[in-house]
């Protein structure tokens, strides 16, 4: 049993219900009890203790559908500690590990393993996608069903691409008998393999081995045309490319069961920001033009695209000081995903209730969860941000055991003062 926690003079921002202004809440037992739009609440419980956030941004705590971690398999990049550690420092209650770790997560045991061990941690929430195939090898599908009844949150193979047809089919097929929802990141594997970058002048001009952003939509068509014809939901998995957006857009208009979402890495930077062969910026799917960017925080703004992920992906340094091409793709973003979100407000390019939907109650509703959202009666997965204060990030100083964050240097506005867990403080600067 705790005492009652009353968060008062905030500016609430819950997407949910398409407010932002003032207000308070009152949180009892790990659930909101009460919300008021004022900046005190209409009662306070005589034992409660009660926080002045100071005008504050009060949220739901953010919820990210896609990080990776080294656990199991290859803890000296991640563990889930280090990771749940670094969500809770960057307002994310509740993140989706990736199943192509190593052993692969592709058995209801593995699923189990998981959940288990991050609920011993006592930290944030750690969901688990299960693998789509064995291995995530492409291959043998999985067994399904049996994870999904073990809690796995959605299917995926992570960054390996499924390329048989037959096997993605059927995949989508059997999903769609208890309401799960396959993922795939889009890429002709083709046409992207050895592979580092998107072709253009900026690639060619560098030497940089590239793929034509087509490779993305070829393989969006066929993922769409098959949930199409087998009534499957699709998770488009990092969508970066503006001729895909127009396709997905075609495809949701006929009625297509596909939700696509973004990275915030695809949101904030483009070709360019790789510079003189900076491999912080070497990323998969690769960074792509200004125009894409622009289409897709546009794709964010309208709906077409209603989730950003972290796309968190943790290297060490010996592997990513290497030259460009054969370095290892990915970067850290749970403790940077909401001041880098918080860049295209302050910028103008999206208003705020637009970006904080994307990694609240859209993934809730994805996922079926009661979270992402400030209303009696939900967790109490909360987030206290002040919106202006400036930050300087420092990747030698960022909680994942990984150091490789693109936003290393970068200055930005957007402080994590406190997260919230179940009413519990995890996080408290």
């Amino acid at each position: 049993m705790t005492a009652p926690l009353v968060l008062k003079n905030a500016r609430l921002v819950d997407p949910a219900s398409n407010y932002d202004g003032p207000g308070s809440l009152v949180i009892a037992e790990g659930v909101i009890v009460a919300v008021a739009h004022k900046p005190e609440p209409a009662s306070i419980p005589g034992s409660a203790e009660v926080i002045d956030v100071g005008g504050a941004m009060l949220a739901p705590g953010l919820i990210d559908l896609r990080a990776k971690t080294g656990e199991p398999g290859a803890e000296p990049k991640e563990t889930l500690k280090s990771a749940s550690r670094a969500a809770a420092a960057g307002g994310v209650a509740t993140f989706v590990i990736q199943p192509d770790t190593d052993p692969a997560i592709d058995d209801p045991a593995m699923v189990d393993f998981i959940l288990r061990r991050a609920r011993d941690l006592e930290l944030v929430h750690v969901l688990v996608a299960g693998a789509v195939t064995r291995g995530c090898h492409g291959g043998q599908m999985a067994e399904l069903g049996l994870m999904h009844d073990a809690g796995a949150a959605y299917f995926s193979d992570g960054d390996q691409i499924i390329a048989d047809t037959k096997v993605f089919r059927r995949a989508l097929t059997y999903a769609k008998a208890f309401g799960a929802r396959v993922a795939h990141r889009p890429a002709d594997p083709h046409l992207t393999k050895g592979t580092v970058a998107t072709a253009g002048e900026f690639a060619g001009r560098y030497g940089l081995p590239a793929a034509p952003s087509l490779a993305e939509s070829i393989m969006l068509e066929r993922d769409l045309m098959l949930a199409e014809m087998t009534g499957g939901a699709l998770l488009v998995d990092q969508i970066s490319t503006r001729d895909a957006l127009e396709r997905l857009a075609r495809a949701k208009q006929k009625g297509v069961d596909a939700v696509a979402t973004a990275s915030i890495n695809h949101l904030s930077f483009n070709e360019y920001d790789i510079g003189d062969y900076r491999t912080f910026y070497r990323m998969e799917p690769p960074l792509r033009t200004e125009d894409d960017r622009q289409a897709l925080i546009a794709a964010v703004v309208s709906g077409l695209v209603p989730i950003i992920v972290s796309a968190h992906n943790p290297a060490p340094a010996e592997d990513k000081r290497l030259p460009f091409a054969e370095a290892a793709p990915g970067c850290v973003g749970l403790e940077t995903l909401l001041p880098a979100l918080l860049a295209l407000y302050h910028s103008g390019d999206a208003p705020l209730l637009d970006l904080m939907r994307a990694v609240t109650s859209a993934p809730a509703a994805l996922l079926g969860l009661e979270s992402g959202r400030l209303a009696p009666g939900a967790p109490a997965d909360l987030v206290v941000c002040d919106l202006d204060a400036p930050i300087v990030i420092d990747a030698d100083k960022l909680i994942s055991k990984s150091k490789n964050s693109p936003f290393d240097g970068r200055r930005l506005q957007g402080q994590v003062r406190m997260t919230l867990v179940d009413g519990r403080i995890v996080h408290q600067v």
